[in-house]
């Protein structure tokens, strides 16, 4: 893998902003993975799902410690986050990975507008 060091630091950034943003590591990693970790198009996506998973575990635990985050608040949201999750992984590699970019780029888009028209 040659030298890691950017791939260390690249796990570092996406780590600080999926815990101080709530999401968003993946919009780090996919970048990441594609440029320095040569990673093919078609397992971008997936591995970067494979390695927020811990992440998001981690923020949780140090959300749960520090805040006393109350997981009823999540509960409505977590059967329709697991049916949009089982058909994602099962029918999103049937998408092409040049639309799968387009689409996270409208989310981008869509959520940086919003937060900069909030009062």
């Amino acid at each position: 893998m040659g030298n890691s060091v950017p791939l260390i630091l690249g796990g570092l950034a996406a780590g600080s902003v999926a815990g101080l943003f709530g999401a968003g590591g993946g919009l780090v990693l996919v970048p990441i993975l594609g440029l320095w970790g040569g990673m093919e198009e078609s397992r971008l996506f997936p591995a970067s799902v494979a390695i927020i998973l811990p992440v998001c575990v981690t923020v949780l635990a140090a959300s749960l410690w520090q805040e006393g985050l109350s997981l009823s608040d999540a509960l409505p949201y977590l059967p329709g986050s697991a049916l949009g999750g089982l058909f994602a992984g099962l029918w999103g590699k049937k998408i092409p990975v040049q639309w799968l970019h387009r689409l996270l780029g409208i989310f981008i888009l869509w959520g940086g507008i919003r937060n900069l028209c909030r009062v």
